[in-house]
């Protein structure tokens, strides 16, 4: 249906809204200040979104918590919950094509992408966590005779969601569905660079009838909206996905505030071994390319370093980079494009400054390497390998967030295994080999919170996802998600 759909005839149509939604309703930030919200695909104003600061978020946080108290969504029956939620789901999908044309115009994601992935896949999870409100059971404990011993669950009560711009409104879904289910209110920080789908998903939630002040949404930056929300007395937990360096801000806020509980999503540099015994390696080729370069490279489990067998690499890295030619940049509005822009021209420069540090360090650029499509007036990287990078080089190391993949052979397993378990990521990591001893050997010893064999970025809202070490703690997805927004309580009975 995408194919026939004239994306541009719409998107010059499209009045996105752009205020904050506190208390059930659309307002502007109480300074009254905007920032410009601007399309990676051209350079187009979309919109001048409310710029919220710490007065906003006293009265988003205000909201909620007597949301809360009041019990109109805390304390609805479990079955209730689940029909509003699967209300909200059914929603989203009936207002799919709008919210992927808002999550195109916004990140610059191909608008294949956008529908056929994003939207389907929040109206998903939101779906998922409504199912599982009334299948959760609490427990009693193997106490003796005389006591009678409940363990509850109850929800946490205020929570603060800070979600980043790659996938905006999945990360807020991920977070959104177990933290509604469970019965909290929610404060939600969408990224200044992405915030257009957030603000109209909240109005979606209350015609399904969420009550209001239970889900706020605050457009607004990390540094004013985002810092307050994380050091907020009364927001007691902070959900988090973005950049490593922020995830160890929020824990230093929740230290400078009320210990609030911290739950963190981040970064990735994320290992793929490629074994020479793998037989396919036409296959391994396409899903490793695929890995690096889906979503403009734009994701924290990108696989953003093929460690390839000495005797397979020449043919390997010839099969990516075949892969790679495929994939050069177009117009996200093209049903037909697989990759789009970068998000902004931030992150343009940060992705530019790397290749350039690859260069500088010694590897060789086998494929891309350079900004095109600049007439656009957007932002666009051609799909980049690095060949003959070293494990101590900053392209090995660092998280680029964007379509450029670092290459690096290896003769024996235990080697490959010290490179992939060398950096401070844990998130992701890969294995192909035809050996099932190799593959359990392999999937035991890395680092990481998803282990893929002979496959990457296979994913379901059954299994959770999260990672090791500075990847970040606590899980998404799953029924997992939903032990990061409960509290446990015990309730002893003497029946003596």
């Amino acid at each position: 249906m995408a194919a026939q759909i004239s994306w541009h005839e719409r998107a010059a149509k499209l009045r996105p809204r752009a205020q904050a939604f506190i208390d059930g309703r659309y307002v502007d930030a109480l300074s009254g200040t905007t920032f410009d919200c601007l399309s990676p695909i051209d350079g187009r104003l979309l919109a001048k979104v409310a710029s919220t600061d710490a007065a906003d978020v006293d009265a988003a946080v205000a909201s909620a918590r007597a949301a809360f108290d009041k019990g109109s969504w805390s304390r609805m029956p479990p079955a209730q919950r689940k029909r509003v939620l699967l209300k909200f789901s059914e929603l989203i999908r009936q207002h799919a094509e709008e919210l992927a044309l808002l999550e195109t115009l916004d990140m610059g994601k191909p608008i294949a992408d956008s529908t056929r992935i994003d939207i389907p896949a929040a109206a998903r999870c939101i779906a998922w966590f409504a199912e599982a409100i009334d299948k959760v059971y609490d427990e009693v404990a193997p106490t003796g005779p005389e006591a009678l011993a409940l363990v509850t669950r109850e929800p946490t009560g205020v929570v603060g969601a800070i979600v980043p711009w790659n996938f905006p409104l999945l990360m807020a879904s991920w977070k959104l569905g177990p933290a509604l289910a469970t019965g909290n209110s929610v404060v939600l920080k969408p990224s200044e660079k992405s915030p257009l789908t957030a603000i109209r998903a909240a109005e979606l939630a209350v015609e399904a009838g969420l009550p209001e002040g239970v889900l706020n949404v605050l457009p607004g930056f990390g540094q004013t909206a985002g810092k307050a929300l994380a050091l907020h007395m009364d927001v007691d937990c902070i959900a988090f996905t973005g950049s490593t360096a922020t995830g160890r801000l929020m824990l230093q806020y929740s230290g400078q505030s009320n210990m609030k509980r911290v739950w963190l999503e981040c970064g990735g540099k994320s290992p793929n071994i490629i074994m020479a015994d793998y037989g396919d390696l036409d296959r391994a080729a396409r899903a490793s390319a695929f890995a690096i370069f889906f979503n403009q490279g734009e994701m924290c489990s990108a696989g953003s370093r093929l460690i390839v067998q000495d005797s397979v690499r020449d043919q390997v890295l010839e099969k990516i980079a075949a892969v790679g030619r495929e994939l050069a940049p177009g117009d996200p509005l093209d049903p037909k494009t697989s990759l789009g822009a970068i998000v902004d021209e931030t992150q343009l420069k940060t992705v530019m400054r790397y290749i350039e540090a690859g260069k500088s360090e010694g590897a060789r650029v086998a494929l891309g390497g350079r900004r095109v499509r600049e007439e656009s007036g957007g932002f666009y990287v051609e799909p980049t390998i690095f060949d003959q990078v070293k494990p101590q080089m900053r392209i090995a190391r660092e998280e680029i967030f964007g379509p450029v993949l670092s290459a690096i052979t290896f003769r024996t397993l235990d080697e490959a295994l010290e490179i992939a378990n060398s950096v401070i990521y844990g998130l992701a990591a890969a294995i192909w080999t035809r050996d099932i001893n190799t593959a359990h050997r392999v999937a035991r010893a890395l680092r990481a919170g998803t282990v893929y064999v002979n496959c990457y970025d296979a994913d379901d809202i059954t299994v959770p996802f999260g990672g090791f070490k500075q990847s970040g703690n606590g899980r998404d997805k799953s029924l997992h998600a939903l032990d990061k927004y409960v509290e446990l309580k015990t309730t002893w009975i003497d029946l003596s």
